[in-house]
């Protein structure tokens, strides 16, 4: 079954991200010119939503440098809340239906591949209503020995069950039906997919446009990918 897909939401939560966020933003950029390319006449409408959340550094002076940027500030301290409150930004007020759009997550310590958007709505239009994607880490926060024991332990492979808020697809209506992300300061993945299993969504996999995330092992949400990443590389 083919979806047609009219819009295509990118949601970024940041808290005190001034050294990644212009990667993030570089690359989401790139991804957009790639789709743009790929499509030119029937593409979706793209919009990228930004969420500060408590942040105090220069993540904000440096988002409003981009004017293709939806950028919002909130004070939740939590990126479940995040998460939600940009994707209420995006779909207020739209003029697409819910089950016309879909949700790109990523995050803003992350750089997605310049293939990224175009999995997503390959995913999307064949009809998927979950995207799980992969993520790899990159080599600033570890060792190379400590990262190459993550990578052997932890091999991108097409089918997997790994959720990651930094590369995860849903298509809008679903995310609704499914409650969105709990407000919660982690786990907030997780917990919306599983929500949508139980509801018999179609959930699928892959390892193509797999995302560059930080190596850092200690991350902003508690137990997050960051911990992963401490446990695994040993």
């Amino acid at each position: 079954m083919t979806t047609l897909i009219g819009q295509l939401v990118i949601v970024v939560p940041a808290r005190d991200e001034e050294k990644t966020i212009t990667r993030c933003l570089d690359a989401l950029d790139a991804a957009v010119a790639r789709l743009r390319s790929a499509r030119p006449m029937d593409g979706p409408e793209v919009r990228i939503v930004v969420v500060l959340d408590r942040c105090i550094d220069g993540t904000a002076a440096i988002v409003a440098r981009r004017p293709s940027v939806d950028a919002i500030a909130i004070s939740a301290g939590a990126v479940g809340v995040a998460r939600s409150r940009g994707i209420e930004r995006a779909l207020a007020g739209g003029v697409v239906p819910p089950e016309n759009v879909w949700i790109a997550n990523t995050d803003a310590d992350s750089a997605v591949s310049a293939d990224w958007l175009c999995v997503q709505l390959e995913a999307a239009e064949a009809g998927h209503g979950v995207l799980l994607g992969a993520v790899r880490p990159d080599d600033e926060g570890l060792e190379a020995e400590r990262l190459a024991h993550y990578l052997r332990r932890h091999p991108l492979r097409e089918s997997h069950r790994n959720v990651h808020g930094a590369n995860l697809g849903v298509r809008a209506d679903h995310y609704l039906a499914g409650g969105g992300f709990a407000p919660v300061s982690t786990g907030e993945d997780a917990a919306l997919v599983a929500s949508l299993e139980s509801l018999g969504v179609d959930v699928a996999s892959t390892a193509r446009a797999a995302v560059l995330t930080s190596s850092r092992v200690l991350g902003r949400a508690p137990g997050g990918y960051a911990g992963v990443l401490r446990a695994v590389a040993g």
